[in-house]
């Protein structure tokens, strides 16, 4: 997840602290929602929701 956020980061050229966390903020609230996106995250650590 952290590293679908980075790539974003790197395209943004912010003034401030505070405009850099306000982004993340959005990009994060985005992630949120969409499912597939954050299944996906957990698919590529080979981790499973059920314990074994």
């Amino acid at each position: 997840m952290w590293a679908n956020l980075k790539n974003d980061l790197g395209n943004l050229a912010a003034c401030t602290v505070d405009a850099l966390a306000a982004f993340t903020r959005t990009r994060l609230k985005k992630m949120q929602y969409r499912p597939d996106l954050l299944d996906g995250f957990i698919t590529e650590t080979g981790l499973t929701w059920t314990p074994p």
